[in-house]
């Protein structure tokens, strides 16, 4: 596999000198992005079933299926890459898709006629966490093959609030399906899902064809290339690293720290609810003035800024007398949180060179996923030996450096990639 160079950190863009906000996204894009919601859609209603049908059997159960999905996932990940860039992202999803419609048809039919015994379970965790190890890499990839460089930022935005409107919903939709045709109602919402999308790649074809490989060293050769081409980029390799800090000292404090804090301090759950609230609203708001008008300035410069304003918000969580102070620390987490996601992931995507984005991806799922794994434990424990403010203040404290130690990387910080030239 060719080691083909980085692409010039200060490069602008590569297809014209147009203003991002106002230039419409593809359609290709628009519909890939629609079988990619439907598909989203249909794996929370699965999920949720899943994860209530393990818990029948108690807490154990549930923990292995948990497990069952993500280890294949983070031991794959980065063969998926390399799987992807050899043969091309939209064969992997096409086999993807047509894989999980099979497998979601041959669950429902098993769960209509035993049930949801733990072994049934077990299996299909390990086949979807199997799945995902191809899948989400060659997804991740995608938007740079749909959409010109200039239009990832938006592009990328409206994914993420589709995303999060998916999330919102499918949690609900999953509980009502359950519990009106448990596992096996919600395996066929699943297959319908994965078929729609599996019609829509079949229609969507890349802007442009992915550079032809002239050697091969195999794939776990391709991966520790993919590895070593990230890790030895002036822009990708802070990026990466500092969207793994901010998975691990970022996402912990919502779905750990925060319930911890609220039970303590006696601020009651809709308090903690609405702190979740607000830090999401924070988060659409930015993601919105994205969509509408592109990136907000330079992309790493932006993303490193966001984890100072996270970072904030977070040392008024941790610093907060009670639940309005809570909320409006949310709401500024939120803020930076959003501006962080909405310029570090069109940055990776868009530097990463033609032929290893794939592996890019891989690598970037891998280090968010292992970050969150090692920090949500450790936080767990701090909170449990110290307090939960010592964990949050903590989270607080790494955040910050993290984002002044990213101002070091001059070219990350000066980086235009998808802005206008000047």
């Amino acid at each position: 596999m060719p080691t083909s160079e980085p692409r010039a950190p200060h490069a602008p863009f590569a297809d014209g000198p147009r203003r991002p906000g106002k230039e419409p996204l593809p359609r290709p894009y628009l519909l890939w992005l629609a079988g990619i919601l439907a598909s989203l859609a249909g794996n929370a209603v699965f999920f949720f079933a899943l994860g209530w049908a393990a818990g029948a059997h108690g807490g154990m159960v549930a923990g292995l299926v948990l497990s069952a999905v993500t280890l294949p996932r983070v031991l794959l990940l980065l063969v998926g890459g390399a799987v992807s860039d050899r043969f091309s992202a939209r064969s992997v999803l096409i086999a993807g898709d047509a894989a999980m419609f099979v497998l979601s048809l041959a669950l429902a039919a098993a769960a209509y006629h035993w049930g949801a015994p733990p072994g049934l379970l077990v299996a299909a965790a390990l086949a979807v966490g199997v799945a995902d190890a191809f899948y989400l890499p060659a997804s991740g990839s995608m938007p740079r093959r749909l959409v010109a460089d200039r239009q990832l930022s938006r592009a990328l935005s409206l994914r993420q609030i589709g995303g999060q409107l998916v999330n919102m919903g499918g949690a609900p939709l999953g509980g009502l399906l359950v519990g009106v045709a448990g596992l096996a109602g919600a395996a066929l919402v699943n297959a319908a899902t994965f078929a729609a999308t599996l019609l829509v790649l079949i229609l969507v074809r890349p802007r442009r064809p992915a550079p032809a490989a002239t050697r091969r060293t195999g794939l776990l050769g391709e991966a520790r290339d993919g590895v070593r081409v990230a890790l030895a980029h002036p822009v990708l390799r802070p990026g990466l690293l500092l969207t793994g800090a901010a998975a691990g000292f970022l996402l912990p404090v919502v779905s750990v720290l925060l319930p911890l804090l609220a039970r303590e301090e006696r601020w009651g759950v809709a308090a903690a609810g609405l702190v979740v609230g607000a830090q999401g609203a924070g988060m659409a708001a930015v993601t919105l003035v994205v969509v509408v008008r592109g990136p907000l300035g330079r992309p790493g410069l932006l993303a490193v800024s966001g984890l100072g304003v996270a970072g904030l918000g977070l040392l008024g969580l941790g610093l907060a007398p009670g639940a309005p102070g809570a909320v409006a620390a949310g709401l500024v987490m939120g803020v930076g949180s959003g501006i962080f996601a909405a310029h570090i992931a069109p940055l990776v995507l868009a530097v990463a060179p033609e032929s290893h984005l794939s592996r890019v991806q891989a690598l970037l799922v891998l280090f968010q996923s292992l970050a969150l794994l090692l920090m949500t434990n450790v936080l767990g424990a701090v909170a449990d030996l110290a307090s939960p403010r010592a964990a949050v203040l903590a989270c607080a404290l790494a955040t910050t450096a993290v984002g002044v130690l990213g101002l070091a990387s001059r070219p990350l910080r000066t980086d235009r990639t998808g802005l206008m030239a000047s």
